[in-house]
C-alpha cells in the first residue's frame, strides 16, 4: 500500500513545480510586455487578461463561452508571445528567464498530446476491470464494413 501513496506524493510535487514554473513565466511575460508598452505590470496583466479571457454568454440558442480570441487562435497567440519573450531574454543575455519561457512554450505545445496519451493510458488500465476490451486496431479512424451484392 506504500507505492500508491508515494506515487500520489510525487505527482503532487511535480504538479506544484509545474504550477510555480508557469506562474513565474507569467510574471516574466507580463514584465516584458509592460516594458515594451511603457506601462506598469498591472496594466500589462490587465491587457493580457482581456486578450485571453473567456466569459459565459447566454444567447437564444443557449449558453456558450465567448472571448476576444477565437478558440483556434488562442494557442498560437500564446506560443507567439512566449517565443517573443524568450527571444527578448536571449537577446539581453538572460538565460534563466529564457529557459523558463522556453519550457512554458514547449509545455504549451506538447500539452494536447500529453493529455491524450495520459487519458488513453488511464482508459486502457481501467477497461479490463470494467469488462470492456479496447480495440486492438492501430487505426481507430477506419470503419470496417462488409458489402454484399444483391442479385436482380
Amino acid at each position: 500500500m506504500r507505492a500508491p501513496k508515494s506515487t500520489i506524493a510525487v505527482a503532487l510535487v511535480v504538479l506544484a513545480a509545474l504550477a510555480s514554473t508557469l506562474t513565474y513565466t507569467t510574471y516574466l511575460v507580463v514584465g516584458v510586455l509592460a516594458d515594451y508598452l511603457g506601462t506598469g505590470r498591472g496594466m500589462a496583466g490587465f491587457l493580457l487578461a482581456v486578450l485571453f479571457a473567456r466569459l459565459p454568454w447566454i444567447t437564444r440558442s443557449g449558453p456558450r463561452i465567448v472571448g476576444l480570441l477565437p478558440k483556434p487562435a488562442r494557442r498560437p497567440v500564446m506560443a507567439t508571445v512566449l517565443a517573443l519573450c524568450c527571444l527578448h531574454f536571449l537577446w539581453h543575455g538572460e538565460y534563466v528567464p529564457a529557459g523558463f519561457t522556453g519550457f512554458a512554450m514547449v509545455f504549451l505545445l506538447a500539452y494536447p498530446r500529453l493529455r491524450r496519451t495520459l487519458f488513453d493510458r488511464t482508459l486502457s488500465s481501467v477497461f479490463p476491470f470494467a469488462g470492456r476490451n479496447p480495440s486492438k486496431s492501430t487505426e481507430d479512424n477506419v470503419i470496417d464494413v462488409e458489402f454484399k451484392e444483391r442479385k436482380d
